[in-house]
């Protein structure tokens, strides 16, 4: 059974979620009072419709407590609708309630209301983009837990025709190599005898700065 998304705001954020989830073949059903936004997003999503996420009665009929996961995209220009929305989700019995927040004020009272998540789109695309300014063979940076992170990085040239025994990774440094994409290829297992190629992408885990840490030292 194919799992189901509630999106409710559909700016750049709600639409992108909306068009992802959609090609991961979620069923996504998608509002925003923007009849506009809510006609392009028709053209993608399941389902489509067009009201205010504080609208209670309106809300209720989207059945959120049959969804696998409410995400409320709503923007900072109607903040109390955010706030209201995210409420009543969880009053609703929404298993998952994700809510999008511009700063720690919005932040803490979405977490106050119920929110089991809250996510900040612009300040996570400005950590990754800043750690791959900083470091140039980092490609991405995804948080995981508290503490710890998942990195996409180009394999350094100091790491160019070692294994993965040779560079000890786990014992000296705390980074974990989870998976290895070689061109078209992604190896989610790699042969830890295998010597690295300089196009080759890791993808490790570590503690937040691991990597970073590496690359400088080695820098």
């Amino acid at each position: 059974m194919k799992k189901q998304a509630l999106v409710i705001g559909l700016g750049q954020f709600g639409m992108s979620l909306v068009r992802s989830l959609t090609a991961l073949g979620v069923d996504v059903f998608a509002v925003d009072r923007n009849p506009n936004l809510t006609r392009f997003a028709a053209d993608v999503a399941a389902e489509a419709a067009t009201f205010d996420g504080a609208d209670e009665e309106a809300l209720a009929r989207t059945a959120p407590a049959r969804r696998d996961v409410c995400i409320c995209a709503i923007g900072d220009e109607s903040r109390e609708s955010a706030i209201i929305c995210t409420a009543m989700l969880r009053q609703m019995g929404a298993p998952r309630v994700i809510a999008r927040a511009a700063d720690p004020v919005l932040e803490r009272i979405l977490k106050l209301v119920g929110a089991h998540e809250v996510v900040n789109p612009e300040d996570a695309f400005g950590q990754r983009l800043a750690a791959h300014l900083a470091h140039e063979g980092v490609m991405g940076e995804y948080p995981l837990s508290a503490g710890i992170i998942i990195t996409e990085l180009r394999v350094p040239d100091a790491f160019v025709g070692r294994t993965l025994i040779e560079l000890g990774l786990p014992r000296k440094h705390g980074i974990t190599v989870v998976a290895l994409q070689r061109g078209a290829e992604t190896v989610p297992t790699p042969d830890p005898r295998d010597p690295l190629r300089r196009d080759d992408l890791l993808v490790v885990v570590s503690k937040t700065g691991a990597v970073a840490k590496l690359l400088d030292r080695m820098g």
